[in-house]
């Protein structure tokens, strides 16, 4: 079957002057059904444009989709519950009123920040069965009983006495898990995780997302994981995007990305993360930052960054460019454009079965 979700060559824009900037730049990536992807990448690269644009819920203008397609395929009839396959629908395309039948119906989504999501005037169990009643047509009780059972899904205790609470009665923790409940309790064929354990400590991290997979377990749900964290995608996706500067760099199952990684921005990514065995030396890091998407390097994006073009310009009398003051310089192929690509830029290769990455050096 296909998959989920399919994200083909996406394009997003914002004014800018003299010319407008380019958030995301020809995305492509697919969501496999009962599975978890994500997308990986330092903040400033794109990621959660790329997340607000399957629901189109970034505003436009001022910003402006302007090309590509999100495909969602779905087993149900959009408008009812029927088993009959039918066709996929291009999001992008679809009116406004369908694309209402299926935001929180079908494709739901948990932001990174739940207590900015969620309502400060209205109890907990109002805006759930606010939810149902609107996307499943289910008079008052039948709505409660439903916003009961997703409070009690995502391991919520007394479910029934805190429907009455507000927001600011729940912990960090519980009010994530009370937006995972708003977003599933009209059980949603796709979750969109956009940094759902950003700001919790470490044990509430862990409990989120053993409450995910099993989540996932239970109903088959396909997730879309937005992160930075290499430690959640080792915890829970099964095939991973890296992102920088608003293109894709690398992908591949989870399992072999994180065990071999091709791309030198996902190998300094990995080398970032904390891992139980270090001896108490400095945090490594990445020099640098993400490229204002106004002002991107030429070629590669990355290689005012990358110590593997710096090293092979240094190791190897190739052809080399100078890339600031301090005298640092890399391989000029990674910043020029020439024949083999007008561009400059690297275009996703499979290096190997399944494993795809953008890099002059790999």
């Amino acid at each position: 079957m296909p998959p989920l979700l399919h994200i083909e060559d996406l394009r997003v824009c914002f004014p800018g002057d003299p010319q407008p900037v380019i958030a995301v730049d020809g995305v492509s990536l697919s969501v496999g059904r009962g599975r978890t992807t994500a997308l990986v990448g330092e903040s400033g690269c794109g990621k959660s444009v790329t997340a607000l644009s399957v629901l189109r819920l970034l505003p436009q203008p001022p910003a402006r989709i302007e090309s590509g397609q999100i495909l969602f395929h779905q087993s149900r009839e959009l408008n009812g519950d029927s088993a009959c396959a039918v066709p996929s629908v291009d999001l992008l395309r679809l009116p406004d009123r369908g694309l209402r039948r299926i935001r929180g119906r079908h494709i739901a989504m948990v932001f990174q920040d739940p207590l900015g999501s969620l309502h400060p005037m209205y109890t907990i169990g109002e805006q759930i069965m606010e939810a149902v009643t609107l996307h499943l047509g289910m008079s008052r009780q039948a709505a409660r009983e439903a916003a009961v059972e997703a409070l009690h899904r995502v391991g919520i205790a007394s479910p029934r006495r805190r429907l009455n609470d507000y927001a600011h009665q729940f912990s960090g923790g519980m009010q994530q898990r009370v937006m995972i409940a708003m977003a599933l309790a009209c059980r949603p064929s796709l979750l969109i995780a956009d940094e759902p354990t950003t700001a919790l400590d470490v044990s509430v991290q862990a409990q989120i997302l053993d409450l995910l997979r099993s989540l996932q377990v239970e109903s088959g749900l396909s997730i879309l994981l937005i992160t930075h964290d290499f430690g959640v995608v080792s915890e829970l996706a099964d095939d991973v995007y890296v992102m920088y500067a608003g293109r894709i760099v690398e992908h591949a199952p989870a399992a072999m990305l994180l065990g071999e990684p091709l791309h030198p921005y996902t190998e300094a990514l990995l080398a970032c993360t904390p891992r139980l065995d270090d001896d108490g030396g400095r945090f490594a890091y990445i020099p640098g930052g993400v490229p204002d998407p106004s002002c991107r390097p030429p070629g590669c994006a990355f290689h005012p960054r990358c110590t593997l073009s710096m090293e092979r310009a240094r190791a190897s009398n190739r052809i080399m460019t100078r890339i600031d003051d301090a005298g640092r310089c890399v391989l000029t192929r990674c910043v020029r454009k020439f024949s083999e690509e007008p561009s400059g830029v690297p275009a996703l290769r499979e290096l190997r079965p399944s494993h795809f990455v953008a890099c002059w050096e790999r």
